[in-house]
Parts: C-alpha cells; structure tokens; sequence
C-alpha cells in the first residue's frame, strides 16, 4: 500500500483505559510512546483507580494526558465518559496490558483511509507470555455464529491456535476487539459508542454489531501486530461468568430482528442451561450460580432495559464475519477445535 503523505495523514488518539494498572502502565507504556505513527497522542482514562497509577504517570510520564474519572463505569461507561473529551480522526482503544510493535498504526489507519466504509478494524493478536499463540481477546478476527456465540479467526472458545500465518490477509469481520480497537471517531459516536449497562465484556461485540447494521464494515488487517497479555483486570470467576453470559443474551435482544429472536434467545437459554448443569455436576458451582442469576437479570432487562437503536434490523446472516451454523455443535460434537477446520476451508 501506498504510503500516506506526512503533513496530511489523520490523527490518531490512542486511548488507554486504566484501573489500578500501575504495572502494566509501567510496563507497556514505552511500546506505545515509541508507535512510529506521527500524528497521534497517547491518553489515559483513569477509570477511579485505588492504586498508585495516577501518582505513576504524573511522575513517569508527565506529557502524557491524562482524564480522570470517578465513579469506576467499567469498560464501556468509562470509555464513553472519556472519548466525549477527545478530539481526532481516528480511536485506538487499547488494553493497558498491550505490547505494540512500532509500526502497528500504519497498516490499519492506510486500509480504513483507503476505504471510508470502513468503520472499524483490529490487528492481529498475539499472546504476550506465549508469542507464537493467538490469544484469547480478538486472535486475527473476530466471528460470531447464528445463534450469537462469539469466536475468532485463531481461537475456539479457550483453544488458540498456534500461528503459522494462516490468518495474515486482511479480512471482513463482525467484531474487532476491544484490546486494541481502531475505530473512526464519528462512526463510534453515531453508533451511540458502548452500552454502558454491560460494564464489561461482549460491548465490543454489540459496538460492531451496531456499525454493521448502520452500514459499515469491521476489519481485520493482520499486518498490524500487538501482544496481549489477558485478563489484565476482571479475573476469571462468578462476576466475569455472569457478565459473559448475561450480556451476550442481552445482546442478541438488542440486535437480532424478532423473527430470530423468537427462536434464537430460547435455544440460547436451553443451551446456557445445560452448560450449567453441567458445571453443577462437574463441582463448579460457582459458574451454576453466575448462569442462574444471569438469565435472571436477562428477565429483569427484557422489562426494564434499553431495548435497542434506531437501526433496520438485518438478519444476522446477512451481515459479515457470521457462520450460519452451530459452533458449539462443531466444537464439543463434531470435535473441530481450529478457525481452519470449521470456517477458513469453506470461504
């Protein structure tokens, strides 16, 4: 691709959310300063932190701007409460816990200039403590399935693949990770940005979504690279369960039209309850609970929640980066634990 002229290339903001993230700012920060992007500048939005973080930056990193905000809103209330304060062409949501490489901006910002349709993309994803693996939040792409279980060129559920450069084309995809997003500032505030009711986990996946039905495309551009280390700040147990489940149903209430949400949401609860079952017979009854009062408050929102955008709704199908199938079907069934085997050798 042709490189974009210096004097007239868009500005970037790259925007780091932080809770109590001291040492991870320590750690990744430098990556991102060195970014040989030109214009762009570096934001952290602290998000009511209790650690030592703000002290950190205003010591470490003085130049550095820095938002702060109380109460803690979680991911997507924190986000939009600071991307209302700044100003450019283009966002980069980034995880605290990202190592970039320098020149990770270029490659996504001169695809999305050469196509305006564009209206968000994601690099490829590697794991920071195993490089050779894609990791968990994004891999090189993300999917979803027809009943709204969400996956990734790379990664099946927990299963990441080794990678071998399988994935290294640029791609349509329907959702790009919250890790490291890159997504046009105008694009992000028509689409309303997060639903902050989610407070964490699958607002990335219901963003995309909702620029896709408003007539954009998610891209994935693999010659992009960044290094996540995962988990960074909500750890695994009851309170990530809970939110996983109860917004991804939440979720497919907002976006899918009616005459798939009548039978979708059913199977998804049938589908959820034996997941908990199961975990109740295997002694986990932690994820039993988080699955019970999950689908409780699912019940709560379809009466007292917010019930969507004003936007034509489109069968899922029909939109990209979608397998009109059943991945829970190809992966616990049919044993197919690879991106390649399930979706890649039929495109």
């Amino acid at each position: 691709m042709q490189k974009i002229a210096h004097l007239s290339i868009p500005s970037v903001a790259i925007v780091i959310l932080n809770y109590n993230g001291r040492n991870y700012l320590e750690q990744f920060l430098p990556s991102v300063l060195a970014s040989t992007y030109a214009n762009k500048k570096v934001i952290v939005a602290d998000n009511a932190s209790i650690d030592d973080s703000i002290e950190f930056l205003k010591n470490a990193y003085p130049d550095i701007e820095l938002l702060l905000g109380t109460p803690n809103l979680g991911f997507a209330g924190g986000y939009n409460r600071a991307l209302k304060k700044v100003e450019a062409d283009y966002y980069v949501l980034l995880n605290s816990d990202v190592e970039v490489t320098p020149n990770w901006i270029e490659p996504i910002i001169e695809w999305m200039e050469q196509d305006k349709q564009v209206g968000a993309c994601q690099p490829k994803v590697l794991s920071y403590h195993q490089k050779t693996l894609f990791e968990h939040a994004g891999a090189a792409g993300g999917w979803i399935d027809t009943l709204g279980y969400p996956f990734a060129r790379g990664r099946m559920f927990d299963d990441c693949e080794r990678d071998e450069q399988q994935y290294n084309d640029a791609q349509k995809i329907f959702w790009a990770t919250g890790a490291a997003m890159f997504v046009r500032s105008n694009v992000y505030h028509a689409a309303g940005g997060f639903y902050e009711y989610f407070f964490a986990h699958m607002e990335e996946i219901d963003l995309c979504w909702r620029i896709q039905l408003a007539g954009n495309t998610i891209y994935t551009v693999p010659a992009s690279v960044v290094y996540h280390v995962g988990g960074g700040t909500l750890q695994k147990g009851f309170r990530k369960t809970f939110l996983n489940f109860r917004n991804n149903l939440i979720m497919l209430s907002k976006n899918l039209p009616v005459t798939e949400k009548i039978w979708k949401l059913p199977a998804r609860f049938v589908l959820d309850i034996v997941a908990a079952f199961n975990a109740l017979f295997s002694g986990d009854t932690e994820m039993f609970r988080a699955i019970a009062k999950a689908h409780i408050a699912v019940v709560g929102w379809w009466f007292t929640g917010t019930k969507g955008h004003n936007y034509k709704r489109k069968p899922l199908n029909t939109l990209d980066g979608v397998y009109n199938g059943s991945i829970v079907w190809q992966y616990f069934i049919a044993k197919k634990k690879t991106f390649s085997e399930n979706i890649q050798n039929k495109l």
